[in-house]
């Protein structure tokens, strides 16, 4: 089986930056059949993005939450407010930050570093559950 897609729901998430990395592990076990390929993640939404940053210090999603405020403020002279003054910031933040990352695989393992994950950034003040398109393809070995 070269080939495998799968939806992941994620659950609501308050603003800020979340790991994800064990929901999306966790989400396809088939993973551990992969010697060798990628895995492909990508979010179906405009006001939140994703990205790959550290894993170990709690503090650096707060200071990338409070880093993106200051370059999206929500005081800022938008013109598309209609669906709230954190609307159009999050869609600043997701354009900068995109919507996917792809994620080499050995052995059956995520190729992450030491201090890597796989974060869901969340720009609203309530966007509500977030879904993931999760691609994974490569050389499956042999089912046992």
């Amino acid at each position: 089986m070269p080939w495998l897609q799968r939806q992941l729901r994620l659950p609501e998430f308050p603003r800020g930056f979340h790991l994800v990395t064990d929901h999306v592990v966790d989400s396809l076990p088939e993973l551990a059949r992969v010697q060798v390929g990628l895995l492909h993640v990508f979010i179906q939404h405009t006001s939140a993005s994703i990205t790959i940053n550290e894993n170990a210090d709690s503090d650096v999603p707060l200071d990338l939450e409070s880093s993106f405020d200051h370059l999206a403020p929500e005081r800022f002279p938008y013109r598309h407010t209609v669906e709230g003054p954190d609307d159009m910031p999050a869609h600043v933040k997701a354009a900068m930050l995109g919507s996917s990352v792809c994620v080499p695989i050995a052995d059956g393992r995520l190729c992450l570093g030491t201090w890597q994950g796989i974060y869901l950034c969340e720009h609203r003040n309530r966007g509500g559950a977030r879904k993931l398109v999760l691609t994974l393809q490569g050389e499956w070995l042999p089912p046992a």
